[in-house]
C-alpha cells in the first residue's frame, strides 16, 4: 500500500478507520503528508512554514494512543494544516506579513489547543493574504499560493494555502478563517470543501468579524442524510443587484450554468426550489468593506513596534513607529488601514461606520425573513473560477467583487458551505454555495451531504504537481 499515493483519495474518516484498524499508523501518514509537502510546495507555496518535528512527535504519541485504545477520538493521527493567522505555540505565525517574520507564539489559540487536544497532527502553516485581507492569496509576503489546478492562477483567498493543501493533498483538512468568503472562495476555486460556521460558534481571537472554519475532502460519513421536501432558494432567483442590473448576469455562463445544474440535482432529491428576495445584498460589498476596514484600522494599532513583532529603530518614538509599520505592512494592508481610518475619523464615523452598521443589520433582517420560508438558500460562491495571476491586482474595486455572493452571508452571521458542483470550459473547478439560518449547521452539511451522494464532483482530483508520484 503507498500511504503517499493514498492522501489524494483518503478523506478524513477513511484515514482515522485504517488508523484505528491498525492498518497504517500515524507516524506513516504523517510522514507520507511531510514527503508531499517537500515535493510539491516549492511549486504550490501553499505553506509558510513547515513543522515537521513537531508533528512527527505528535504522530508518534498518536500512534501509543492508537495501541494503547485510547484515541482522543476522529481527528487522532490525522495530518491538518493550519493557516498562518491562527496562533501555535512554540511554531512560527506570521500572519503572512513581514511585520511578524519572526514572531514564535508561546500560546496556542483556542482552536488550535483543541485540535492538539483531539489528537490531530500539524504539519505546518499554510499560506495566506497578509493578515487575512485579500480574496486571492497575493498580497502575502511570502508569495501567493498558487492553484494546483493551474499554477497560473490564484488559489483564492484569504484561505488560499489551507485550500491548496489539501486539494494537493498535503494535508487531510485544514483550518481557516472567514471573514468576506475567505475560506468559501478558495475552496470553490481548487475544488474542495469550506465550511464557515455561525458567527460566534467557534472560539477565537482574532478580528471581530473574522470566523474559525475548514477546508476538507467531501466525507459523506461526518453527516447525516438529508430528509426530502427541504425548501431552497435557487441561487439565481436570489442574486443581489448593483447599478440597475442583476449581478448573476454577470457570472460566468458555464458557472451560471453548473449552479443550475446543482439546484436541479437537489430537486430530483425531493427539494422544493423557489426564489427568494434579498433587497439590501445590493449594498453588501460597500457595508462589509467599511465595516472591515474600520475593524483593520482599530485591530491593527496593536502592531507598532513596541508590543508586536519587528522593530526598526528611528530617531523618535513616533519615527520608529513609522518606519516599523511603513516597513512592515503591504499595500493591501495599509490600504485598508487608511479606509478604516478616514471612516472612523470624526465627523465621518455617523455618516460611513455607523450607516454600515445600520444596512448590516437590513441584510441580516433580509436573510431572516427569507428562512421563515426556506431551509437554506443556494448561490454561486463567486462570479467566476479562479482568475490569473496579477489579473486584479492593478484594481482593488474588481478584487473586492469576487466576495460578491459570500460577504452577505458574513454580514448576517450565517453558516455557509462551499462544495464542488462542476467544472468550466477549461476544466477549473466550480464551487455550490449553500447557506443556512443561525446555527443551521446542521441543515447545511445535510443538503450538502445529499448533493454529494447524488453527484460525482467532489471526487475529481487536480494534476499531479512536483515530483511526487
Amino acid at each position: 500500500m503507498s500511504v503517499e499515493a493514498d492522501l489524494d483519495a483518503w478523506t478524513i474518516a477513511e484515514a482515522g478507520r485504517r488508523l484505528r484498524a491498525r492498518e497504517l499508523s500515524a507516524t506513516e501518514l504523517t510522514r507520507a503528508a511531510l514527503e508531499r509537502i517537500g515535493a510539491r510546495n516549492a511549486a504550490l507555496n501553499a505553506f509558510i512554514t513547515v513543522a515537521s518535528d513537531d508533528a512527527l512527535r505528535a504522530a508518534a504519541a498518536a500512534d501509543a494512543r492508537l495501541a494503547a485504545g485510547t484515541a482522543a477520538g476522529p481527528l487522532d493521527g490525522i495530518p491538518v494544516a493550519v493557516k498562518d493567522v491562527i496562533a501555535t505555540a512554540c511554531v512560527r505565525t506570521t500572519a503572512a506579513s513581514r511585520i511578524l517574520a519572526d514572531f514564535v507564539p508561546p500560546y496556542d489559540a483556542t482552536v488550535t489547543a483543541r485540535l492538539k487536544a483531539a489528537g490531530a497532527i500539524i504539519v505546518g502553516k499554510t499560506n495566506c493574504d497578509e493578515f487575512a485581507m485579500g480574496s486571492s492569496n497575493e498580497n502575502s509576503a511570502y508569495g501567493s499560493a498558487r492553484n494546483p489546478w493551474d499554477l497560473t492562477r490564484v488559489p483564492g483567498g484569504s484561505s488560499g494555502g489551507s485550500a491548496v493543501a489539501v486539494a494537493a493533498g498535503m494535508a487531510l483538512g485544514s483550518l481557516g478563517t472567514d471573514t468576506g468568503g475567505s475560506i468559501r472562495l478558495p475552496a470553490s476555486y481548487c475544488g474542495v470543501v469550506g465550511m464557515k460556521p455561525t458567527y460566534g460558534a467557534a472560539a477565537k481571537y482574532l478580528r471581530r468579524r473574522q470566523q474559525l472554519g475548514v477546508h476538507l475532502e467531501a466525507d459523506h460519513r461526518l453527516v447525516g442524510g438529508a430528509g426530502a421536501g427541504t425548501p431552497i432558494h435557487g441561487a439565481h432567483d436570489a442574486a443581489p443587484t448593483r447599478g440597475g442590473r442583476r449581478v448573476c448576469h454577470s457570472v460566468a455562463v458555464s458557472y451560471a450554468r453548473a449552479v443550475r445544474a446543482a439546484v436541479d440535482t437537489l430537486g430530483g432529491l425531493g427539494a422544493r426550489a423557489g426564489s427568494a428576495s434579498l433587497p439590501h445584498t445590493e449594498y453588501a460589498v460597500a457595508t462589509y468593506y467599511v465595516i472591515a476596514t474600520a475593524e483593520a484600522s482599530s485591530n491593527l494599532a496593536r502592531y507598532d513596534g513596541v508590543r508586536y513583532g519587528s522593530r526598526l529603530a528611528g530617531d523618535s518614538l513616533l519615527d520608529m513607529y513609522c518606519r516599523t509599520r511603513a516597513a512592515g505592512f503591504g499595500p493591501e494592508v495599509k490600504r485598508r488601514i487608511m479606509l478604516g481610518t478616514y471612516a472612523l475619523s470624526a465627523g465621518y464615523y455617523d455618516a460611513y461606520y455607523l450607516k454600515a452598521q445600520k444596512v448590516r443589520t437590513l441584510i441580516r433582517r433580509d436573510f431572516a425573513r427569507v428562512f421563515e420560508q426556506a431551509d437554506v438558500i443556494v448561490t454561486p460562491t463567486a462570479p467566476t473560477t479562479a482568475f490569473r495571476l496579477g489579473e486584479k491586482l492593478a484594481d482593488p474595486l474588481q478584487m473586492y467583487l469576487s466576495d460578491i455572493f459570500t460577504i452577505s452571508v458574513n454580514l448576517a452571521g450565517l453558516p455557509g458551505i462551499v462544495v464542488p458542483c462542476g467544472v468550466d470550459d477549461a476544466g477549473l473547478p466550480i464551487g455550490l454555495q449553500i447557506v443556512g439560518p443561525p446555527f443551521g449547521e446542521e441543515v447545511v452539511l445535510r443538503t450538502a451531504r445529499a448533493y454529494e451522494a447524488a453527484t460525482e464532483w467532489h471526487t475529481r482530483r487536480p494534476p499531479r504537481v512536483g515530483a511526487a508520484s
